[in-house]
């Protein structure tokens, strides 16, 4: 059974941008909607939304790298794309 993936959240938590926020590029509605997702292939599925959204708003290069890192620790793969 694959492990559940970490939160997209990298501990920024500023929203700018119209309101998104400038660490991970989720809104506080997307924030919310990410707690909501129990079963790891949708949680997935998120993280890879969030991926193409970060490439069509640009600027969040500094994400991935954080993210790696979160998912080393906690113990879960990381999505392809990041790797």
């Amino acid at each position: 059974m694959p492990k559940k993936m970490p939160s997209p959240c990298i501990g920024v938590c500023k929203f700018r941008r119209e309101g998104h926020c400038i660490g991970c590029s989720m809104t506080k509605t997307q924030k919310k909607m990410y707690k909501t997702l129990k079963k790891p292939a949708f949680q997935r599925a998120f993280v890879d939304f969030l991926i193409h959204q970060q490439a069509g708003m640009g600027r969040f290069t500094h994400w991935a790298p954080a993210y790696l890192r979160k998912c080393r620790k906690k113990g879960a793969v990381p999505p392809a794309a990041l790797e």
